[in-house]
């Protein structure tokens, strides 16, 4: 009985050990995985700040200058007038809202019934 019981420790013992292992490969494979991942990031993060910088740069006033007289002609460019944009008298006037006193009267009038109208279904006039 105890051989039988060493035997199945041993073979309990064996299997725990390559469970161990399996685990352990599986853990340092994520782990390799995650560290390829971070360098996938951090290079797409320093492209994205060279293309923040060629952007900035290709939008510059100075850098678009030239561009804008070579094409005026295609392009139809004029300078801005004053006179393109508004003004505050150019607005209309807020309308009047007017108030339904007699809905508020049904209301209170409703409360003070003792009924109360959230309770009933809405409609609509």
């Amino acid at each position: 009985m105890i051989r039988t019981l060493n035997v199945m420790l041993v073979c309990a013992s064996v299997a725990a050990l390559v469970a161990v292992y399996a685990i352990k490969y599986s853990v340092e494979e994520t782990a390799n995985e995650k560290v390829a991942i971070e360098r996938q990031i951090d290079r797409q993060e320093g492209e994205l700040s060279l293309l923040k910088a060629d952007w900035a740069y290709l939008n510059q006033p100075s850098h678009v200058a030239p561009i804008v007289a070579r094409h005026a002609a295609a392009l139809g460019l004029v300078p801005i007038s004053p006179q393109q944009f508004g003004s505050l008298e150019g607005l209309p006037m807020r309308p009047i809202i007017q108030k339904d006193e007699t809905g508020l009267d049904e209301l209170f009038s409703s409360l003070e019934a003792g009924v109360d109208p959230a309770e009933q279904s809405v409609e609509v006039r």
